[in-house]
Parts: C-alpha cells; sequence; structure tokens
C-alpha cells in the first residue's frame, strides 16, 4: 500500500504541472491566473505565429543533424574504447564522464572563446558543434554499456572464422547495438531540443531556435500561446511513446 501511495505522489508531482500547462492552454484569458472560460484562441495564434514556427523548424532540424553525427561518433568511440587496448585508454573514458558532469555553462562560456578564437560565425555550424560535443559523451556511456554486456566469446569465434574487425563490427556487433544507438540518438535529440545554455552562449542572431524563442518570450511573461505549443509538444511526445509501446506489444 505504501509502495502505490509513494508511486502516486511521484506521478502527481511529475504531471500535476503538466496538466495545469493544458489546461491553462485552452483558457480564454492571456494574463489571468483565473479560469475564464475555454477557447482554442492560443491554438490559432500559435499556428499563425510564423516566427515560433521558423524557431521550431530550425530546433528539430538541428536536433536531428546533431543527433545522427553525435551517435555515429559516440558509436565509433564506444566500440573503439571497447575493443582495443591503446595507451591512455582508461584517461579517455574517465574524461567522457567529466564532459557530462561538466557544468553546462563551463562547456557554453569555453566553446565561445573557441569560436571566438577560430572566428568561426555563430550561427547554425557553431549550434550543431556544440551540440554535437554536448551529446557525444551520453551516446559514448549508453552504447559502452550495452558493449559490456556482450559475450567476448562471440568475436573470439567470429575470428576463429576468418572474419575480419570491419566483418566483425558490420555482420555482429551493429546488429546488436541498434536499440543502444537508438536509445543513444533519442537521448541525444532530446539535449539537443532542450538545450538553452550552451546554445544561449553560441547562437547567432539568424538562426533562431526554439529553447531561446521561449526563454526570450517567458522573460516578458508567460504567454498562452507557449502553453498551446507546449501542449503540442507534450502531444506529439505522448503519441511516439504510445506507438512504440504498443509496437513493442506487438513485435513480443
Amino acid at each position: 500500500m505504501m509502495r502505490k501511495a509513494y508511486l502516486t505522489l511521484i506521478y502527481l508531482f511529475f504531471y500535476i504541472p503538466i496538466l495545469v500547462l493544458i489546461v491553462y492552454s485552452v483558457n480564454d484569458s492571456q494574463y489571468s491566473l483565473l479560469w475564464h472560460g475555454f477557447s482554442w484562441e492560443w491554438y490559432g495564434a500559435l499556428f499563425s505565429d510564423t516566427d515560433l514556427w521558423i524557431a521550431t523548424w530550425h530546433s528539430f532540424y538541428l536536433g536531428i543533424a546533431a543527433a545522427t553525427i553525435a551517435t555515429l561518433i559516440g558509436m565509433l568511440a564506444a566500440v573503439s574504447l571497447y575493443r582495443y587496448r591503446f595507451f591512455g585508454r582508461h584517461f579517455l573514458n574517465a574524461l567522457v564522464f567529466i564532459l557530462i558532469l561538466s557544468p553546462d555553462i563551463v562547456s557554453g562560456a569555453s566553446l565561445l572563446i573557441l569560436f571566438t578564437f577560430f572566428r568561426v560565425p555563430l550561427g547554425f555550424f557553431s549550434l550543431l558543434l556544440a551540440h554535437i560535443s554536448l551529446c557525444i559523451p551520453f551516446v559514448i556511456v549508453t552504447v559502452y554499456s550495452r558493449l559490456v554486456s556482450f559475450d567476448k566469446n562471440i568475436f573470439e569465434a567470429a575470428k576463429d572464422l576468418g572474419a575480419t574487425d570491419w566483418v566483425i563490427f558490420l555482420r555482429i556487433i551493429f546488429p546488436l547495438l541498434l536499440p543502444a544507438l537508438f536509445a543513444g540518438w533519442l537521448l541525444s535529440f532530446t539535449l539537443s531540443l532542450d538545450d538553452v545554455i550552451i546554445s544561449y552562449f553560441v547562437a547567432g542572431p539568424e538562426f533562431p531556435i526554439l529553447p531561446l524563442t521561449i526563454y526570450s518570450m517567458v522573460r516578458s511573461g508567460i504567454n498562452p500561446e507557449i502553453n498551446a505549443l507546449c501542449t503540442v509538444l507534450f502531444a506529439v511526445t505522448l503519441i511516439f511513446v504510445v506507438s512504440a509501446q504498443l509496437a513493442l506489444r506487438k513485435k513480443s
């Protein structure tokens, strides 16, 4: 009984703010926190706000590109750390966790100094490099945790049958890593889509992204249009999660 009550309190703590956000997205008032009636006004304003949708498209485009590149690089790095023995391997493995634990404000400031030193223009390219560097450590940890669960005798058996390292990677390692790669990609996409601090340092005025746009709107007061946008994003996420669960259940 206590477990159920505890879990109920935890889930209420997580989902009540989201429920409040959804309710206020259909409230017929811009500034009042009192209920003034049901209205789709803010969804109409949302879908007619061109600037906000441009920022949303930029964020999705940036997140897909950063997640894909980071997953590819992180996969190769994790396989190298797992399969090969070389000088400094343990040190490099420790550096991955240092990057994960490092505050975002430190990463953002250091990347800004780096881009300024090499005269990299702030915009899509600087954001892409920053988000890739943010996501790679998380991909490495996700993929590496999958690799250590493998039976190493599989690789030895493949070598005994004459398989090269490239064949072992393509025919054995890569298929077994697909769930971890998918999880790493989703995590990277989420990190890129939600990042504010690092993006604040390296973003340029010519490539607006959704987190910084919402941040600038919130500083001048919470607009119900933001509630409508967050509700749409939550609904899309919910649809993806439910579809994935149904697909897994059907497969099992």
